[in-house]
């Protein structure tokens, strides 16, 4: 990464968001610097994902103004996002099962050689810088780039997609719940690559409900309440316990948009 560590990847300056009458996000601020890792968290009707749509490209804010590396941005679409060092790994991934894994590597994103004149896929090119990722971040179980994602487990799914993003050289990553349902070893595993992210100077947002998976990861912990910044702590001000309470205080009863 080539950019300043003085300028923040991301900015939130007083976004909001309406739908008719209801107000999703609320006036909401918030800086993310290079090379670290905000925690995300709110109950159900807190706004997370409305956040999180703003900030990928999905919906526009109604108000407010999204700065990417200091400079004010207006996406259209997620592809306008992505063009600007937004990726956004969900829980289910964008990842496609019968694909190769060097197809879902750049996916999008594809290689190409002439050829007399002729455009082509720069397949040997994709599946050495594939196999050496995967060799980077530790995937023992892959044999071969062009075998299949079927053959991963969740938590090395999860590690190719922010591998994925690290290699394009994404300035910030948005991760939802990227460890539900994984075993404590495939957790450690995508905390890894958080890491590994963390100190290739990407931003990252990392939303989760689940207390015991934030914490071990987040630099800093931002809590929603009804569309609003209702409390920033720092990593160790609270424990897993006392930071469940913080969210449950803040008496969120409306479904998450």
């Amino acid at each position: 990464m080539s950019e300043t560590a003085d300028v923040p990847v991301l900015e939130l300056q007083n976004v909001s968001r309406r739908y008719g009458k209801t107000l999703a996000v609320d006036d909401f601020s918030l800086v993310v610097e290079p090379g670290e890792v905000i925690g995300l968290v709110g109950d159900n009707g807190a706004g997370k994902s409305t956040l999180i749509k703003m900030i990928s490209g999905y919906v526009s804010p109604s108000s407010g103004v999204i700065k990417v590396m200091g400079l004010k941005t207006k996406f259209r679409s997620p592809r306008d996002a992505r063009a600007v060092g937004i990726e956004t790994v969900y829980q289910d991934l964008a990842i496609v099962d019968d694909m190769a894994l060097w197809r879902n590597f750049f996916l999008g994103q594809e290689l190409y050689r002439k050829f007399l004149g002729v455009r082509l896929l720069d397949v040997n090119k994709m599946t050495q810088i594939c196999g050496e990722h995967l060799d980077e971040i530790g995937l023992t179980s892959v044999a071969s780039p062009h075998q299949t994602a079927t053959t991963l487990s969740g938590g090395e799914r999860q590690s190719l997609a922010i591998s994925r993003a690290v290699y394009f050289e994404s300035r910030i990553l948005l991760l939802d719940e990227p460890v539900a349902a994984l075993s404590v070893r495939e957790t450690r595993r995508v905390f890894d690559a958080i890491e590994a992210a963390k100190n290739q100077g990407l931003g990252v947002l990392y939303i989760d409900h689940n207390m015991e998976h934030v914490l071990p990861v987040a630099d800093r912990i931002a809590i929603m309440h009804k569309g609003g910044l209702r409390r920033v702590v720092a990593r160790g001000e609270l424990s897993a316990e006392e930071l469940a309470d913080a969210v449950a205080q803040s008496g969120l009863s409306d479904d998450e948009e």
